[in-house]
């Protein structure tokens, strides 16, 4: 910026440049005072100031582009019929006093749907039996029983803390309610004890949508564990969805958790060239690529492998135990089958930023709408951008409907046409400019016509994760951590395969008369199959 004493030598176009730069670093000081103003009011005990937003989202784009359906007029849908979803669990019939000399004319139906709820006790009577060799026989109990409360109150917990995202004291109040007998500490035991198959089920899912999916999606949120501030990672796509939450958000823990549990390294031609794009040193790759060492089972192996070949006390840039570690990790993702040909699309976080990548539209848009404008020339000049970004949006879509050689080339120069435009708004010409230094991943549909222009799903799924967060803060064990994540995971993989979650705590917990579902990684890899 100009020093006072050189004002009077700048030009008008400087001086026009020069004012903007001030607006815009008044607007970034304004944001700066209120922030430290709510501080200053939380430390000292008073209210901070409410956060009202706007009526509008700040960007919508997704909807605004979707066609509206013939006949989705203001007309209002009509229900269809609700006796034929109902399974009529008892009939009653209802009697009336009548005049003498009345005539009978059969029965009129009314359906009533209730809910049966209440305590249920049982006391099983287990017959004990000393044979010959004297030793006791104790009968076992029946299938899904374990502890003194049973499948179905284990099913209620479950469901009511996980889905119906409540707290374990008024789950608690709830139940003494009912008339059952339980603390707190018994509630979370129902809730982390003896999960292991669930868990396993979670773990397993996670790697059949990385083994199968074309795509995913992916994106973060903070999350507190053992007091301290982490991160809980989101992973799927319109099949399943995945939960991790760990204490950093760094690309070598996204790799991590792209290996789905397992907990090898491998140097692989996956892994080298992964190395070779990270830039770095031919001669640490060289060394790596030479040994005939190339798999290792945990981290112990390959840090010693690393030691071994000098290459840990090497004190060069970009850290090479860093990239070769990220390296051996991508080639373990690999080597298990894991995103072969999957495009992983995220909303521009580094840490995402692995493999065939592409970007999320309405990110990158919402940096256009949510720019600071001083003029009237800003604000005409940001319309016009964004009405241009919607209108290429659109066509993309179509794109996708009816791909072609032609429109490819079409869409490309339009893209190159919008974002290497200049404006006369400093700001935003520079942000078209960075935007444009995006185009094979922001165009990446080009090319891959089945992936979505947005993680529209990815900010569904972890707003879970978000208002768990808010409702009970944070986790104490990592027990209770991966429960939380797991049972998470799983009502939305559940949702997504249009599998009713009540219905699959009763399948899992061997409830009698229940439905039975499938393990959920086979409907996974069923549905991923071409038809």
């Amino acid at each position: 910026m100009a020093s006072p004493r050189d004002i009077d030598g700048l030009s008008a176009a400087e001086l026009k440049e020069l004012v903007l730069k001030l607006l815009a670093k008044v607007a970034e000081l304004e944001r700066t005072v209120a922030s430290q103003r709510d501080e200053i009011a939380r430390v000292k005990g008073g209210p901070a100031r409410p956060d009202i937003k706007p009526n509008s989202k700040p960007s919508g784009m997704e909807q605004a582009t979707n066609p509206k359906p013939p006949g989705s007029s203001n007309e209002r849908r009509r229900r269809g019929s609700t006796r034929s979803k109902l399974t009529i669990d008892e009939t009653r019939k209802v009697k009336v006093a009548v005049p003498l000399g009345s005539r009978f004319k059969g029965y009129t139906s009314f359906v009533v749907q209730d809910l049966v709820l209440g305590p249920h006790v049982v006391d099983f009577q287990c017959e004990r039996w000393l044979t010959p060799d004297r030793k006791v026989m104790t009968a076992p109990l029946p299938p899904g029983f374990e502890g003194h409360f049973g499948p179905q109150l284990r099913r209620f917990v479950l469901a009511l803390y996980h889905q119906g995202q409540t707290t374990i004291g008024r789950l608690v109040t709830l139940l003494r309610g009912f008339g059952i007998d339980i603390s707190e500490r018994q509630v979370v035991r129902l809730l982390n004890d003896g999960q292991d198959g669930f868990r396993d089920e979670a773990r397993d899912v996670l790697r059949a949508g990385l083994a199968s999916s074309p795509w995913i999606t992916v994106d973060d949120t903070g999350a507190r564990h053992k007091a301290k501030n982490g991160f809980c990672t989101q992973i799927g796509n319109a099949h399943f969805t995945a939960f991790v939450t760990t204490a950093a958000k760094s690309r070598l823990n996204f790799l991590n958790l792209l290996r789905a549990g397992h907990g090898d390294y491998v140097v692989n031609n996956a892994a080298l060239a992964y190395m070779r794009e990270r830039a770095l040193a031919a001669h640490v790759i060289g060394r790596l690529a030479e040994h005939p060492d190339c798999y290792f089972a945990d981290q112990a192996a390959w840090t010693a492998h690393l030691e071994k070949l000098g290459i840990a006390v090497l004190k060069v840039n970009p850290d090479p135990v860093l990239i070769a570690t990220e390296g051996a990790l991508w080639g373990s993702v690999q080597a298990h089958g894991f995103l072969c040909e999957s495009v992983i699309i995220s909303d521009d976080a580094g840490q995402f930023n692995v493999g065939q990548h592409g970007l999320c539209w309405v990110h990158a848009e919402r940096l256009v709408h949510k720019l600071d404008t001083f003029t009237d020339q800003n604000r005409a000049a940001q319309s016009a951008v964004r009405a241009a970004i919607w209108q290429l949006y659109r066509d993309l879509k179509a794109y996708q409907c009816a791909p072609s050689e032609q429109r490819k080339t079409a869409l490309a120069a339009e893209f190159d046409r919008i974002f290497t435009s200049k404006t006369g708004f400093v700001t935003l010409d520079r942000l078209l400019a960075r935007l444009h230094g995006n185009k094979a991943e922001l165009l990446k549909v080009l090319d891959r016509p089945e992936i979505p222009l947005h993680t529209n799903g990815s900010e569904n799924d972890i707003r879970c994760q978000v208002t768990r967060r808010k409702v009970s803060g944070g986790t104490r064990s990592d027990l209770g951590r991966d429960c939380r994540d797991t049972f998470l995971a799983l009502t939305k993989t559940c949702a997504k395969l249009a599998i009713s979650f009540w219905d699959y705590l009763g399948a899992r917990l061997a409830i009698p008369g229940g439905a039975i579902i499938p393990p959920l990684p086979q409907l996974i890899l069923a549905r991923a199959k071409p038809p």
